[in-house]
């Protein structure tokens, strides 16, 4: 039997497989508002065999967005305009859940489709930027540290973003962790100098990312909350593997109940050296050593790989992008070259399901 086609289950919620989607971002909001464009997008996942299928970075409050497009869940109207985005993903059998993100000192940036790089300017959309400390990240504007009470204000955020989540009918929340966004630039002491209870030791830096943990489980307490890491900033002196076992070892007693190992995005110089599963140990090493469930992430393109990473016990499930995005049915065309004998091929697409 397949394992990456065995079903998992998150607290109340079971997952048809293991083959999951992981956040992408779509930078095609219009004032946060998620567009056609995301209900195509991410409802064809489902069609395709996804078990979770992940909304892209979704910003708490305005000023956490990477970009002016971003989507966001700091508004009714755009809680409203998810609702039969994540009905779609319903319908068709997969789990739907979503990314709560704030971008800290990386936000207010160009989108990828634009001819620029860099902070986007005040008088065209952009605004004044928030971290832990006032360091900037190589090449964008340098962010204002944020008081006592705005770390209160971000906690809260947090909080109500997660209510409209599940309001919006969402059945998984995801905090953002990682790749050097707000949570992560208070983890590390590459990007967080303070020197009050939010910084030095790790368990000063850890306080925010716990803070969060605790008002989002507190605000929505019947929904799986998955911590996504960079279990490396891949830079001297940064947050490390180590830290990362630690960390999600306090956050799975605070109630967080999966973690998606990822890595870097904090520093422009961090020194990565990529390739095919070149995230897994990284995965595997927070499974062991935590205790705790995870998935793999980082160029698991095709199904034997995926399989592999399971069989090997190197992660409970894996998360992919690219080679969703392009192939749509990644899932279905991965049961079939495993062999697994799945029940969920639309009845529209049976006539092309191989024999």
């Amino acid at each position: 039997m397949s394992r990456l086609f065995t079903p998992l289950t998150l607290r109340d919620v079971t997952v048809r497989n293991r083959l999951w989607v992981s956040p992408m971002c779509q930078y095609s909001a219009v004032d946060g508002v998620p567009q056609e464009w995301h209900h195509t997008h991410l409802a064809q996942f489902a069609s395709g065999g996804a078990g979770l299928i992940v909304a892209e970075a979704t910003a708490v409050v305005p000023e956490g967005r990477i970009s002016p497009e971003d989507t966001g869940l700091w508004t009714d109207a755009q809680r409203d305009a998810w609702t039969p985005i994540v009905a779609a993903i319903r319908s068709r059998g997969a789990i739907a859940g979503v990314q709560l993100a704030h971008a800290g000192r990386k936000a207010s940036t160009w989108s990828p489709f634009s001819n620029h790089r860099g902070t986007v300017p005040a008088d065209q959309g952009g605004w004044t930027t928030v971290a832990p400390s006032a360091i900037a990240f190589e090449g964008f504007a340098e962010p204002v540290a944020l008081d006592l009470a705005g770390i209160d204000r971000v906690v809260d955020a947090f909080a109500a973003a997660a209510r409209r989540a599940v309001e919006a009918g969402f059945q998984v929340l995801e905090l953002h962790a990682a790749h050097g966004y707000l949570l992560h630039q208070f983890l590390s002491p590459l990007s967080n100098h303070r020197d009050d209870e939010y910084g030095g030791s790790l368990e000063n830096r850890v306080r925010l990312l716990l803070r969060v943990l605790d008002a989002v489980v507190h605000a929505a307490p019947a929904v799986p909350v998955i911590v996504r890491f960079s279990a490396t900033d891949w830079a001297d002196g940064g947050w490390d593997a180590d830290e990362t076992v630690a960390v999600a070892r306090w956050a799975a007693d605070r109630g967080a109940d999966f973690f998606d190992i990822s890595s870097g995005g904090l520093v422009a110089h961090q020194r990565i050296t990529t390739g095919p599963g070149y995230q897994v140990d990284l995965a595997a090493r927070v499974r062991r050593e935590a205790g705790v469930p995870v998935n793999a992430v980082g160029m698991i393109d095709d199904a034997a790989h995926a399989e592999r990473v399971l069989a090997e016990e190197s992660a409970d499930a894996v998360m992919a992008g690219r080679e969703w995005l392009r192939d749509p049915h990644y899932g279905l065309r991965a049961s079939v070259e495993l062999g697994a004998d799945i029940d969920y091929w639309p009845a529209q697409y049976l006539r092309a399901r191989p024999v």
